[in-house]
């Protein structure tokens, strides 16, 4: 048993560079946010489980991997899921990683993430608070049961006051959701306050059934987001907008974070020189 190299064909134009991935949790993520893409995996449907065998094993995972490669916590459910603050699974194997040297990637939308900032100071680390808004109203419509954007804004000030180098991932953007440019420049500007080092953004590529559930929400939303991508193209079950409102969302957005003096990245957009900084925050490990 080895930790999992994490792999995402180069066809979804990713330009991850190598590292490994832990899920703690499979099944459906608690959070229930309606652009979810994991679904796409058997392995990540039905209700959220830990995966409670880490507990035992992951000491021997860690032991058999060689190569110190960054490991990415996690890359399909959320690491801090409400059943973390009771089971506390994540930081156990945050606790076994930071033992033995490895550098860490947190992914996250949970502000629970700061009860483990002791552990991610033994290590080298950087963690990634998804932030799609600033507009509470809006984060409850797409992200039902996450935390509200002010938590997570806490919570990066929280991080950066302890030295955690931090990122937002501004992902996924969705056209007539939550693309309001005045919206987004005061997101940007309150991450650049609370000490952010890095935003990531990237544009929705909806799965199948996305749009049935966004139209159970609001069916005006469905109607103008679908309607922009109706001429984009489909790849391995992910629908993409066409490539130049990509490049033109990804330069407005890159335009606006180089303007506050954070570093960009873009994930799986397929302008990859438009970034200054490797798109999953690996730029900042020591």
């Amino acid at each position: 048993m080895k930790l999992t190299l994490f792999r995402s064909s180069k066809k979804l134009l990713c330009t991850c560079p190598p590292k490994y991935s832990l899920n703690t949790y499979i099944g459906r993520c608690a959070h229930h946010c309606v652009y979810c893409y994991a679904p796409k995996f058997p392995s990540f449907n039905g209700p959220t489980r830990s995966r409670m065998k880490l507990a035992e094993t992951i000491e021997r995972m860690i032991d058999a991997t060689s190569k110190r490669l960054p490991v990415m916590v996690s890359d399909c459910t959320d690491p801090y899921q409400p059943l973390e603050a009771k089971i506390k699974l994540t930081r156990k194997c945050l606790k076994a990683l930071a033992k033995r040297g490895f550098p860490v990637l947190v992914t996250t939308k949970s502000d629970l993430v700061t009860r483990d900032i002791d552990l991610l100071s033994q290590t080298s680390s950087v963690v990634a608070m998804t932030v799609t808004t600033m507009d509470a109203n809006t984060s409850k419509l797409i992200e039902p049961h996450a935390p509200g954007p002010a938590r997570r804004i806490f919570a990066l000030r929280q991080l950066a006051r302890y030295g955690i180098p931090t990122m937002a991932r501004i992902d996924p953007i969705i056209p007539s959701v939550n693309d309001d440019w005045a919206i987004f420049e005061r997101l940007v500007a309150t991450l650049k306050d609370v000490g952010v080092h890095q935003v990531t953004v990237s544009t929705l590529k909806p799965i199948r059934g996305f749009y049935e559930r966004l139209g159970q929400l609001n069916l005006s939303f469905q109607t103008q987001s679908r309607r922009q991508y109706q001429s984009g193209e489909s790849l391995f079950g992910y629908r993409y907008l066409p490539e130049q409102t990509r490049r033109e969302i990804v330069q407005r957005a890159r335009q606006m974070v180089l303007e506050y003096g954070l570093e960009f990245g873009s994930c799986r957009e397929g302008f990859p020189e438009l970034n200054t900084a490797i798109c999953d925050g690996t730029s900042f490990l020591q």
